[in-house]
């Protein structure tokens, strides 16, 4: 065997190694949140006796989310909230981010810098304003105060880089367009939206992500339960003197879905090169 191939075998057995421990580290967790939503409350609170899979199956974890704990109310709130929010931003980031691509005009580089320098400013610093601005127009506790606050806190990024996704499209396609009778909104519409579909399927998950993950702004701005997402109700299940550690691990595992779903549907496109071949030089 000669030393070039040693070292590759070698490199390769070392990656294999390390994307190993990497994805050990990334699927332990939710196994063990899988397997604890299907424990009774005795084997899970049983620290002299850990088990890694259920001595007795059950369901009860979440047919106590259901019955007794209006986890369906959580969970229409946070599809109703994150599909709409990320609807609404990625409408609003196809067009400004075209915009931002196909257009000068003054001060345009100052309105990029202040998007870029509102991704720099940590959330919890606009909560006291936001609410003072919330309370005196009467969105406290409305799932319409939440959207707002999940469009204005989503937009800026998903504005970005849907900007950069434009700036890849070369011009000449629209040029093509143009010449064949399309106007701009034809041209955007029928040629670069469908180049484009990967990125604007990246940016719409991650709108819905970052409402659908959200608590601070969920715990802050909402009062009644009937208003609660899923993760604002997850965290009442976590009391001061106890925890409802199956029914929380049972709504784990149902918040984990549809962000399963999404990063699935996600890794079918690839950003880079969208418009690779697009158009001959």
């Amino acid at each position: 065997m000669s030393k070039r191939r040693l070292i590759n075998i070698l490199l390769g057995t070392g990656r294999f190694l390390l994307l190993s421990l990497f994805l050990i580290g990334v699927l332990a967790p939710i196994y063990w949140i899988l397997v604890t939503s299907f424990k009774t409350d005795a084997e899970i609170v049983n620290v002299n006796n850990i088990t890694y899979w259920p001595d007795q199956f059950t369901l009860d974890n979440y047919e106590s989310l259901f019955n007794q704990l209006d986890f369906g109310i959580y969970l229409r709130n946070s599809i109703l909230l994150s599909l709409s929010s990320a609807a609404i931003v990625l409408i609003y980031s196809i067009l400004g981010g075209y915009a931002l691509a196909r257009y000068k005009f003054k001060s345009k580089k100052m309105v990029i810098g202040f998007f870029l320098l509102s991704q720099m400013i940590p959330s919890v610093l606009l909560t006291i304003p936001i609410y003072i601005i919330y309370a005196n127009i009467g969105l406290i506790n409305s799932k319409l105060g939440l959207l707002i606050l999940y469009v204005i806190i989503n937009s800026p990024f998903c504005l970005i880089t849907m900007r950069s996704f434009f700036e890849r499209i070369p011009v000449s396609l629209e040029d093509a367009a143009r010449v064949d009778g399309c106007n701009k909104i034809q041209s955007l519409w029928r040629i670069i939206i469908p180049v484009l579909f990967p990125g604007i399927v990246a940016v719409f998950v991650f709108a819905f992500i970052g409402a659908w993950n959200d608590l601070l702004m969920g715990v802050i701005f909402t009062l009644s339960a009937s208003n609660w997402t899923i993760p604002v109700g997850m965290k009442a299940l976590i009391g001061k003197y106890n925890v409802h550690w199956g029914e929380l691990m049972a709504g784990g595992v149902i918040a984990l879905v549809p962000t399963i779903i999404m990063f699935a549907f996600v890794q079918r496109y690839i950003v880079e090169g969208l418009t690779a071949g697009a158009v001959k030089e």
